[in-house]
Protein backbone atom coordinates (compact mmCIF):
# COMPACT_ATOMS: atom_id res chain seq x y z
CA UNK A 1 0.00 0.00 0.00
CA UNK A 2 1.21 3.77 -1.21
CA UNK A 3 1.25 6.40 0.68
CA UNK A 4 1.47 9.84 -0.60
CA UNK A 5 2.02 13.29 1.16
CA UNK A 6 -0.72 14.82 3.68
CA UNK A 7 -0.65 17.92 1.39
CA UNK A 8 -2.19 15.77 -1.49
CA UNK A 9 -4.82 13.73 0.68
CA UNK A 10 -4.29 10.72 -1.07
CA UNK A 11 -3.64 6.95 -0.34
CA UNK A 12 -3.24 4.62 -2.70
CA UNK A 13 -3.28 0.30 -2.92
CA UNK A 14 -3.49 -2.97 -4.88
CA UNK A 15 -6.34 -5.61 -4.09
CA UNK A 16 -8.53 -8.26 -5.30
CA UNK A 17 -12.21 -7.10 -6.55
CA UNK A 18 -14.91 -9.41 -6.15
CA UNK A 19 -18.17 -8.89 -7.94
CA UNK A 20 -19.87 -12.20 -7.15
CA UNK A 21 -20.09 -13.04 -11.48
CA UNK A 22 -16.25 -13.24 -11.97
CA UNK A 23 -13.25 -14.59 -10.32
CA UNK A 24 -11.75 -11.55 -7.87
CA UNK A 25 -9.33 -9.40 -10.53
CA UNK A 26 -7.16 -6.89 -9.09
CA UNK A 27 -7.63 -3.69 -8.51
CA UNK A 28 -5.92 -0.36 -8.00
CA UNK A 29 -7.84 1.82 -5.02
CA UNK A 30 -6.66 5.63 -5.27
CA UNK A 31 -8.67 7.70 -2.26
CA UNK A 32 -8.99 11.40 -2.09
CA UNK A 33 -10.20 14.00 -0.12
CA UNK A 34 -13.70 13.53 -1.64
CA UNK A 35 -13.84 10.59 -4.18
CA UNK A 36 -12.71 7.04 -4.21
CA UNK A 37 -11.55 5.34 -7.70
CA UNK A 38 -11.44 2.03 -8.64
CA UNK A 39 -8.81 1.12 -11.26
CA UNK A 40 -8.59 -2.02 -12.69
CA UNK A 41 -5.60 -2.99 -15.81
CA UNK A 42 -6.85 -2.63 -19.47
CA UNK A 43 -4.93 -2.66 -22.54
CA UNK A 44 -5.36 0.51 -24.61
CA UNK A 45 -4.07 1.39 -28.07
CA UNK A 46 -1.74 4.07 -27.10
CA UNK A 47 -0.10 5.04 -30.94
CA UNK A 48 -0.95 4.38 -34.47
CA UNK A 49 -4.48 5.01 -36.28
CA UNK A 50 -6.18 1.35 -37.07
CA UNK A 51 -7.77 0.63 -40.34
CA UNK A 52 -10.75 0.02 -37.92
CA UNK A 53 -11.14 2.70 -35.91
CA UNK A 54 -13.99 3.79 -38.67
CA UNK A 55 -17.14 2.03 -38.93
CA UNK A 56 -16.39 -2.23 -40.54
CA UNK A 57 -19.03 -4.19 -41.69
CA UNK A 58 -18.42 -7.83 -40.93
CA UNK A 59 -20.47 -11.08 -42.14
CA UNK A 60 -20.33 -14.14 -40.34
CA UNK A 61 -22.43 -17.26 -40.01
CA UNK A 62 -23.91 -19.32 -37.11
CA UNK A 63 -22.37 -22.47 -36.02
CA UNK A 64 -24.13 -25.37 -34.84
CA UNK A 65 -21.71 -25.38 -31.46
CA UNK A 66 -21.16 -22.14 -30.58
CA UNK A 67 -23.67 -19.92 -32.30
CA UNK A 68 -21.56 -16.34 -33.55
CA UNK A 69 -19.38 -17.05 -30.77
CA UNK A 70 -19.02 -13.51 -29.18
CA UNK A 71 -21.03 -11.86 -26.44
CA UNK A 72 -21.70 -8.51 -25.98
CA UNK A 73 -22.56 -6.41 -22.95
CA UNK A 74 -24.14 -2.38 -22.20
CA UNK A 75 -27.40 -0.53 -24.29
CA UNK A 76 -29.06 2.70 -24.47
CA UNK A 77 -31.14 2.30 -21.16
CA UNK A 78 -27.40 2.45 -19.51
CA UNK A 79 -26.29 5.07 -22.02
CA UNK A 80 -23.56 2.97 -22.95
CA UNK A 81 -23.21 1.53 -26.70
CA UNK A 82 -23.41 -2.16 -27.00
CA UNK A 83 -20.46 -3.75 -27.37
CA UNK A 84 -18.60 -6.70 -27.95
CA UNK A 85 -17.01 -8.14 -24.54
CA UNK A 86 -16.33 -11.80 -25.22
CA UNK A 87 -15.09 -13.71 -28.24
CA UNK A 88 -15.04 -17.50 -28.63
CA UNK A 89 -11.82 -19.32 -29.61
CA UNK A 90 -11.47 -20.65 -33.05
CA UNK A 91 -15.53 -19.18 -33.34
CA UNK A 92 -16.83 -17.77 -36.64
CA UNK A 93 -16.30 -13.73 -34.72
CA UNK A 94 -12.70 -14.56 -34.03
CA UNK A 95 -11.80 -16.97 -37.28
CA UNK A 96 -12.97 -13.07 -39.26
CA UNK A 97 -10.47 -11.63 -38.08
CA UNK A 98 -12.39 -8.21 -38.31
CA UNK A 99 -14.26 -8.20 -35.21
CA UNK A 100 -12.46 -7.30 -31.52
CA UNK A 101 -13.19 -7.06 -28.05
CA UNK A 102 -14.51 -3.24 -27.89
CA UNK A 103 -16.06 -3.02 -31.32
CA UNK A 104 -19.29 -0.77 -30.42
CA UNK A 105 -22.17 -2.82 -32.61
CA UNK A 106 -23.85 -0.05 -34.75
CA UNK A 107 -25.63 -1.95 -37.02
CA UNK A 108 -27.37 -5.81 -37.46
CA UNK A 109 -28.27 -6.29 -40.97
CA UNK A 110 -28.77 -3.08 -42.07
CA UNK A 111 -30.71 -2.12 -39.18
CA UNK A 112 -29.30 0.68 -36.75
CA UNK A 113 -29.26 -0.35 -33.21
CA UNK A 114 -27.21 2.65 -31.70
CA UNK A 115 -30.56 3.31 -29.46
CA UNK A 116 -31.81 -0.16 -28.90
CA UNK A 117 -31.65 -1.32 -25.39
CA UNK A 118 -29.64 -4.72 -24.29
CA UNK A 119 -32.79 -7.12 -24.62
CA UNK A 120 -33.66 -5.50 -28.29
CA UNK A 121 -30.04 -6.13 -29.68
CA UNK A 122 -29.92 -9.84 -28.15
CA UNK A 123 -33.22 -10.34 -29.69
CA UNK A 124 -32.15 -9.14 -33.37
CA UNK A 125 -29.31 -11.46 -32.98
CA UNK A 126 -31.45 -14.36 -32.18
CA UNK A 127 -33.46 -13.79 -34.93
CA UNK A 128 -30.66 -12.79 -37.77
CA UNK A 129 -30.69 -16.43 -38.84
CA UNK A 130 -27.93 -18.57 -40.20
CA UNK A 131 -25.48 -15.55 -41.29
CA UNK A 132 -25.79 -11.98 -39.79
CA UNK A 133 -23.78 -8.86 -41.43
CA UNK A 134 -23.19 -6.50 -38.43
CA UNK A 135 -21.55 -2.95 -38.59
CA UNK A 136 -19.36 -2.33 -35.95
CA UNK A 137 -16.48 0.49 -34.67
CA UNK A 138 -13.78 -0.53 -32.74
CA UNK A 139 -13.61 2.21 -29.29
CA UNK A 140 -10.00 2.91 -29.19
CA UNK A 141 -9.60 2.56 -25.61
CA UNK A 142 -11.97 -0.60 -24.26
CA UNK A 143 -14.42 1.38 -22.11
CA UNK A 144 -14.00 0.41 -18.63
CA UNK A 145 -17.65 -1.03 -18.34
CA UNK A 146 -17.07 -3.73 -19.80
CA UNK A 147 -15.76 -5.59 -16.18
CA UNK A 148 -18.54 -3.42 -14.31
CA UNK A 149 -18.60 -5.00 -11.27
CA UNK A 150 -22.54 -5.98 -9.75
CA UNK A 151 -24.06 -4.20 -6.69
CA UNK A 152 -25.19 -6.91 -3.86
CA UNK A 153 -28.31 -5.05 -3.52
CA UNK A 154 -28.88 -5.02 -7.24
CA UNK A 155 -31.78 -6.49 -8.87
CA UNK A 156 -29.97 -8.55 -12.15
CA UNK A 157 -29.58 -12.25 -12.85
CA UNK A 158 -27.39 -13.78 -14.92
CA UNK A 159 -28.26 -14.60 -18.59
CA UNK A 160 -28.50 -18.40 -17.61
CA UNK A 161 -31.44 -18.11 -15.25
CA UNK A 162 -34.86 -19.43 -15.20
CA UNK A 163 -36.10 -15.88 -15.52
CA UNK A 164 -34.76 -15.93 -19.06
CA UNK A 165 -33.74 -12.31 -18.98
CA UNK A 166 -30.36 -11.06 -18.51
CA UNK A 167 -28.56 -7.65 -16.61
CA UNK A 168 -27.52 -5.28 -19.30
CA UNK A 169 -24.16 -5.60 -17.59
CA UNK A 170 -23.93 -9.18 -17.94
CA UNK A 171 -22.55 -10.93 -20.87
CA UNK A 172 -24.98 -12.27 -23.03
CA UNK A 173 -23.07 -15.16 -24.53
CA UNK A 174 -25.29 -17.50 -24.17
CA UNK A 175 -28.33 -15.81 -25.86
CA UNK A 176 -26.65 -15.62 -28.97
CA UNK A 177 -25.27 -19.29 -29.32
CA UNK A 178 -27.15 -22.00 -30.85
CA UNK A 179 -27.42 -24.45 -28.53
CA UNK A 180 -28.26 -22.48 -25.06
CA UNK A 181 -26.60 -25.43 -23.20
CA UNK A 182 -23.35 -24.73 -24.63
CA UNK A 183 -20.20 -24.05 -22.36
CA UNK A 184 -17.42 -22.62 -24.79
CA UNK A 185 -14.75 -21.12 -23.04
CA UNK A 186 -15.11 -17.66 -24.06
CA UNK A 187 -11.41 -15.71 -24.29
CA UNK A 188 -10.73 -11.90 -23.55
CA UNK A 189 -7.61 -11.81 -25.12
CA UNK A 190 -8.90 -10.81 -28.83
CA UNK A 191 -7.54 -7.94 -28.87
CA UNK A 192 -6.70 -6.38 -32.27
CA UNK A 193 -3.63 -6.11 -33.83
CA UNK A 194 -2.16 -4.39 -37.08
CA UNK A 195 1.45 -3.00 -38.33
CA UNK A 196 2.56 0.42 -36.47
CA UNK A 197 0.38 0.02 -33.38
CA UNK A 198 1.48 -0.16 -29.84
CA UNK A 199 -0.26 -1.82 -27.33
CA UNK A 200 -0.06 -1.10 -23.20
CA UNK A 201 -1.26 -2.49 -20.04
CA UNK A 202 -2.54 0.05 -18.10
CA UNK A 203 -4.14 0.80 -14.86
CA UNK A 204 -7.93 2.40 -16.05
CA UNK A 205 -11.07 4.06 -13.71
CA UNK A 206 -13.39 1.32 -13.47
CA UNK A 207 -15.26 2.98 -10.51
CA UNK A 208 -16.21 6.81 -9.10
CA UNK A 209 -17.35 6.35 -5.79
CA UNK A 210 -18.15 10.27 -4.52
CA UNK A 211 -17.84 10.03 -0.82
CA UNK A 212 -20.22 12.71 -0.16
CA UNK A 213 -22.97 10.67 1.79
CA UNK A 214 -21.67 7.37 0.71
CA UNK A 215 -22.37 4.14 2.89
CA UNK A 216 -19.29 2.50 3.93
CA UNK A 217 -20.10 -1.75 5.21
CA UNK A 218 -17.91 -4.60 5.88
CA UNK A 219 -21.50 -6.50 6.47
CA UNK A 220 -23.07 -8.52 3.82
CA UNK A 221 -25.95 -6.43 2.83
CA UNK A 222 -29.41 -6.65 4.98
CA UNK A 223 -27.48 -9.54 7.33
CA UNK A 224 -25.36 -9.10 10.67
CA UNK A 225 -22.45 -11.56 8.54
CA UNK A 226 -19.20 -9.61 8.33
CA UNK A 227 -16.80 -10.24 5.34
CA UNK A 228 -13.02 -11.04 6.76
CA UNK A 229 -10.95 -8.36 5.71
CA UNK A 230 -13.44 -6.85 3.06
CA UNK A 231 -15.66 -3.97 2.37
CA UNK A 232 -17.40 -1.91 0.19
CA UNK A 233 -18.59 1.48 -0.83
CA UNK A 234 -22.05 2.75 -2.04
CA UNK A 235 -22.65 6.11 -3.40
CA UNK A 236 -25.34 7.97 -2.62
CA UNK A 237 -27.00 7.18 -6.34
CA UNK A 238 -26.19 3.36 -5.59
CA UNK A 239 -23.28 3.29 -7.66
CA UNK A 240 -21.26 0.45 -6.02
CA UNK A 241 -17.60 -0.51 -5.15
CA UNK A 242 -17.76 -4.33 -5.66
CA UNK A 243 -16.48 -6.17 -2.51
CA UNK A 244 -12.94 -5.13 -1.84
CA UNK A 245 -10.40 -7.52 -0.16
CA UNK A 246 -7.58 -6.65 1.64
CA UNK A 247 -4.85 -8.91 2.56
CA UNK A 248 -5.21 -8.23 6.30
CA UNK A 249 -7.19 -6.83 9.41
CA UNK A 250 -5.18 -4.30 9.70
CA UNK A 251 -4.92 -2.99 6.32
CA UNK A 252 -8.94 -3.54 6.05
CA UNK A 253 -9.33 -1.41 9.00
CA UNK A 254 -7.34 1.52 7.72
CA UNK A 255 -8.91 1.86 4.96
CA UNK A 256 -12.15 1.53 6.57
CA UNK A 257 -11.17 4.34 8.87
CA UNK A 258 -9.55 6.85 5.52
CA UNK A 259 -12.79 6.62 3.65
CA UNK A 260 -14.68 6.71 6.85
CA UNK A 261 -12.59 9.71 7.26
CA UNK A 262 -12.83 11.66 4.95
CA UNK A 263 -16.81 10.61 4.45
CA UNK A 264 -17.14 12.53 7.90
CA UNK A 265 -14.98 15.61 6.76
CA UNK A 266 -17.20 16.20 3.72
CA UNK A 267 -20.76 15.47 5.77
CA UNK A 268 -19.02 17.99 8.55
CA UNK A 269 -18.54 20.83 5.26
CA UNK A 270 -21.65 19.96 3.88
CA UNK A 271 -23.75 20.89 7.02
CA UNK A 272 -22.07 24.21 7.52
CA UNK A 273 -23.20 25.08 4.26
CA UNK A 274 -26.94 23.85 4.49
CA UNK A 275 -27.09 25.47 7.73
CA UNK A 276 -26.58 28.77 6.64
CA UNK A 277 -29.90 28.81 5.04
CA UNK A 278 -31.83 27.55 8.52
CA UNK A 279 -32.65 30.14 11.24
CA UNK A 280 -30.19 29.12 14.45
CA UNK A 281 -33.15 26.84 15.96
CA UNK A 282 -33.39 24.53 13.15
CA UNK A 283 -29.56 23.98 12.94
CA UNK A 284 -27.93 20.45 11.72
CA UNK A 285 -26.20 18.71 14.23
CA UNK A 286 -25.02 15.41 12.78
CA UNK A 287 -26.45 13.67 10.24
CA UNK A 288 -24.97 10.03 8.65
CA UNK A 289 -25.99 6.90 7.02
CA UNK A 290 -27.04 3.67 9.72
CA UNK A 291 -28.54 0.71 9.40
CA UNK A 292 -31.86 0.07 11.11
CA UNK A 293 -32.44 -3.34 13.20
CA UNK A 294 -36.08 -4.50 10.83
CA UNK A 295 -38.93 -5.37 13.30
CA UNK A 296 -40.09 -8.43 11.36
CA UNK A 297 -36.88 -9.53 9.99
CA UNK A 298 -36.10 -12.30 7.83
CA UNK A 299 -32.81 -14.41 7.12
CA UNK A 300 -31.50 -12.45 4.35
CA UNK A 301 -33.10 -9.02 5.23
CA UNK A 302 -32.30 -8.13 9.24
CA UNK A 303 -31.37 -4.50 8.54
CA UNK A 304 -31.92 -2.16 6.10
CA UNK A 305 -30.28 1.20 5.39
CA UNK A 306 -31.81 4.63 6.27
CA UNK A 307 -30.11 8.12 6.66
CA UNK A 308 -30.74 9.78 9.88
CA UNK A 309 -29.87 13.39 10.34
CA UNK A 310 -30.41 15.63 14.30
CA UNK A 311 -31.81 18.90 13.14
CA UNK A 312 -32.93 21.21 15.59
CA UNK A 313 -35.77 19.30 17.85
CA UNK A 314 -36.05 16.56 15.93
CA UNK A 315 -34.65 13.35 14.42
CA UNK A 316 -35.40 12.61 11.18
CA UNK A 317 -35.16 9.18 9.62
CA UNK A 318 -35.00 9.20 5.70
CA UNK A 319 -34.38 6.71 2.91
CA UNK A 320 -32.42 8.76 1.28
CA UNK A 321 -29.99 11.99 2.61
CA UNK A 322 -32.23 15.07 1.83
CA UNK A 323 -31.41 17.62 -0.61
CA UNK A 324 -34.08 20.42 -0.47
CA UNK A 325 -35.94 22.24 1.50
CA UNK A 326 -39.10 20.06 0.85
CA UNK A 327 -36.99 16.72 0.93
CA UNK A 328 -37.08 17.89 5.51
CA UNK A 329 -40.94 17.49 4.63
CA UNK A 330 -40.81 13.89 3.76
CA UNK A 331 -39.11 12.05 6.51
CA UNK A 332 -40.05 8.54 7.22
CA UNK A 333 -40.65 9.48 10.82
CA UNK A 334 -39.14 12.41 12.79
CA UNK A 335 -39.08 11.72 16.53
CA UNK A 336 -38.30 14.84 19.06
CA UNK A 337 -34.82 14.49 20.66
CA UNK A 338 -35.88 15.45 24.16
CA UNK A 339 -38.62 12.64 24.52
CA UNK A 340 -36.45 10.29 23.30
CA UNK A 341 -33.85 7.77 24.82
CA UNK A 342 -30.36 7.16 23.36
CA UNK A 343 -28.39 4.44 24.57
CA UNK A 344 -25.16 2.92 23.17
CA UNK A 345 -25.37 -1.26 23.01
CA UNK A 346 -23.13 -3.12 24.99
CA UNK A 347 -22.33 -6.97 25.42
CA UNK A 348 -25.51 -9.13 26.42
CA UNK A 349 -27.74 -5.75 24.86
CA UNK A 350 -26.53 -6.22 21.37
CA UNK A 351 -29.23 -7.95 19.36
CA UNK A 352 -27.11 -10.20 17.46
CA UNK A 353 -23.68 -10.22 15.98
CA UNK A 354 -23.57 -6.70 14.66
CA UNK A 355 -21.03 -4.83 17.39
CA UNK A 356 -21.57 -0.70 16.50
CA UNK A 357 -24.96 -0.52 17.37
CA UNK A 358 -27.04 2.12 19.68
CA UNK A 359 -30.98 2.57 20.56
CA UNK A 360 -33.28 5.30 20.22
CA UNK A 361 -36.36 4.44 22.85
CA UNK A 362 -39.22 6.57 21.41
CA UNK A 363 -42.13 8.36 23.25
CA UNK A 364 -44.14 5.19 23.01
CA UNK A 365 -41.36 3.18 24.82
CA UNK A 366 -40.56 1.73 21.54
CA UNK A 367 -36.76 0.52 21.36
CA UNK A 368 -35.53 0.84 17.61
CA UNK A 369 -31.68 -0.65 17.26
CA UNK A 370 -29.37 0.99 14.67
CA UNK A 371 -25.86 -0.32 13.34
CA UNK A 372 -22.65 1.59 12.46
CA UNK A 373 -19.61 0.39 10.82
CA UNK A 374 -17.14 1.70 13.12
CA UNK A 375 -16.83 2.63 16.77
CA UNK A 376 -15.65 6.18 15.94
CA UNK A 377 -19.16 6.25 14.21
CA UNK A 378 -20.75 5.10 17.33
CA UNK A 379 -19.08 7.68 19.43
CA UNK A 380 -19.66 10.21 16.37
CA UNK A 381 -23.87 9.50 17.10
CA UNK A 382 -23.42 9.75 21.05
CA UNK A 383 -22.06 13.16 20.64
CA UNK A 384 -24.61 14.16 18.58
CA UNK A 385 -27.18 13.32 20.45
CA UNK A 386 -25.64 14.41 23.76
CA UNK A 387 -25.99 18.13 21.62
CA UNK A 388 -28.55 18.34 20.21
CA UNK A 389 -30.46 17.55 23.79
CA UNK A 390 -28.61 20.10 25.46
CA UNK A 391 -29.05 22.78 23.03
CA UNK A 392 -32.61 22.13 22.45
CA UNK A 393 -33.14 21.81 26.72
CA UNK A 394 -31.36 25.55 26.63
CA UNK A 395 -33.46 26.67 24.45
CA UNK A 396 -37.20 25.88 25.41
CA UNK A 397 -37.37 28.06 28.45
CA UNK A 398 -40.83 26.99 29.53
CA UNK A 399 -40.89 26.79 33.48
CA UNK A 400 -43.43 23.96 34.70
CA UNK A 401 -41.69 23.18 37.99
CA UNK A 402 -40.73 25.56 40.97
CA UNK A 403 -38.54 23.18 42.48
CA UNK A 404 -34.60 23.02 41.62
CA UNK A 405 -32.91 20.15 40.24
CA UNK A 406 -31.38 19.96 43.32
CA UNK A 407 -34.37 19.87 45.36
CA UNK A 408 -34.88 16.37 43.54
CA UNK A 409 -34.28 13.43 45.64
CA UNK A 410 -36.13 10.74 44.17
CA UNK A 411 -38.68 9.94 41.51
CA UNK A 412 -40.66 6.56 40.88
CA UNK A 413 -43.56 5.79 38.88
CA UNK A 414 -46.06 3.03 37.63
CA UNK A 415 -45.22 2.14 34.26
CA UNK A 416 -48.09 3.46 32.89
CA UNK A 417 -49.32 7.24 33.45
CA UNK A 418 -48.03 8.25 36.79
CA UNK A 419 -44.96 9.24 38.22
CA UNK A 420 -44.44 10.71 41.68
CA UNK A 421 -41.67 13.03 42.52
CA UNK A 422 -39.97 13.96 45.83
CA UNK A 423 -38.77 17.23 46.76
CA UNK A 424 -37.01 18.60 49.69
CA UNK A 425 -38.06 21.84 50.96
CA UNK A 426 -34.75 24.07 51.28
CA UNK A 427 -36.09 25.69 54.55
CA UNK A 428 -37.71 23.07 56.26
CA UNK A 429 -35.79 20.24 54.98
CA UNK A 430 -38.77 18.10 55.10
CA UNK A 431 -39.43 16.03 51.54
CA UNK A 432 -42.76 16.92 49.94
CA UNK A 433 -43.86 14.20 47.50
CA UNK A 434 -45.55 15.40 44.24
CA UNK A 435 -47.41 12.48 41.89
CA UNK A 436 -48.68 13.87 38.50
CA UNK A 437 -50.21 11.80 35.70
CA UNK A 438 -49.58 11.85 32.32
CA UNK A 439 -51.19 11.19 28.96
CA UNK A 440 -47.82 9.59 27.50
CA UNK A 441 -45.14 9.02 30.50
CA UNK A 442 -42.23 7.58 28.50
CA UNK A 443 -42.24 11.33 26.12
CA UNK A 444 -42.44 13.09 30.06
CA UNK A 445 -39.88 10.79 31.42
CA UNK A 446 -37.23 11.04 28.46
CA UNK A 447 -37.75 14.45 29.00
CA UNK A 448 -36.69 14.68 32.48
CA UNK A 449 -33.93 12.36 31.59
CA UNK A 450 -32.58 15.28 28.59
CA UNK A 451 -32.83 17.90 31.46
CA UNK A 452 -30.86 15.92 34.19
CA UNK A 453 -28.48 15.07 30.96
CA UNK A 454 -28.50 18.91 29.98
CA UNK A 455 -27.74 19.73 33.37
CA UNK A 456 -24.81 17.48 34.41
CA UNK A 457 -23.18 18.09 30.82
CA UNK A 458 -23.12 21.46 32.24
CA UNK A 459 -20.18 20.03 34.91
CA UNK A 460 -18.15 18.38 31.56
CA UNK A 461 -15.15 20.53 30.75
CA UNK A 462 -14.62 18.41 27.53
CA UNK A 463 -18.68 18.90 26.36
CA UNK A 464 -17.96 22.93 27.65
CA UNK A 465 -15.57 23.19 25.13
CA UNK A 466 -16.74 21.41 22.13
CA UNK A 467 -20.17 22.73 22.52
CA UNK A 468 -18.57 26.07 22.38
CA UNK A 469 -16.94 25.35 18.98
CA UNK A 470 -20.59 24.00 17.76
CA UNK A 471 -22.04 25.91 15.35
CA UNK A 472 -25.31 26.81 17.00
CA UNK A 473 -25.45 30.03 19.96
CA UNK A 474 -27.58 28.36 22.84
CA UNK A 475 -28.30 30.62 26.00
CA UNK A 476 -26.51 29.64 29.37
CA UNK A 477 -28.15 26.76 31.75
CA UNK A 478 -30.82 27.61 33.97
CA UNK A 479 -30.86 26.09 37.24
CA UNK A 480 -34.60 25.17 37.49
CA UNK A 481 -36.58 22.24 36.52
CA UNK A 482 -37.94 23.23 33.17
CA UNK A 483 -39.84 21.50 30.36
CA UNK A 484 -41.86 22.15 27.00
CA UNK A 485 -44.84 23.81 27.12
CA UNK A 486 -46.71 20.71 25.43
CA UNK A 487 -46.54 18.92 28.69
CA UNK A 488 -48.40 20.50 30.85
CA UNK A 489 -51.01 18.84 30.30
CA UNK A 490 -51.15 17.32 33.32
CA UNK A 491 -53.42 16.66 36.38
CA UNK A 492 -52.09 16.93 40.27
CA UNK A 493 -53.34 14.03 42.15
CA UNK A 494 -52.42 15.34 45.46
Amino acid sequence: MDFKTSNEETKTGIYLLQDGSEEPFNIRLHLAKDILTIQEQDVICVSGEPFYSSERTVTIRRQTIGGFGLSIKGGAEHKIPVVISKISKEQKAELSGLLFIGDGILQINGINVRSYRHEEVVQVLRNAGEEVTLTVSFLKRTPAFLKLPLCEDCSCVPSDQSSGTSSPLCDSGLHLNYHPNNTDTLSCSSWPMSPGLRWEKRWVDLRLIPLLHARLSQYVPGTDICRQNAFQVIAVDGVCSGVIQCPSVDECTDWLQAIASNTSALTKHNVKKINRNFPVNQQIIFMGWVDEKEQDSVQDRMYTSKFLALRGSSLFKFSAPPVTTWDWTRAEKSFTVYEIMFKILKGNELVDKRKHCFSVQTDSGEDIFFSVGLECELLLWEKAFQMATFFEVERIQAVLWRYKFSQLKGSSDDGKSKIKFLFQNPDTKLIEAKELEFSNLFAVLHCIHAFFAAKVACLDPMFVSSRNAAMAPVVSATSTLTGPSQISKLKYTS
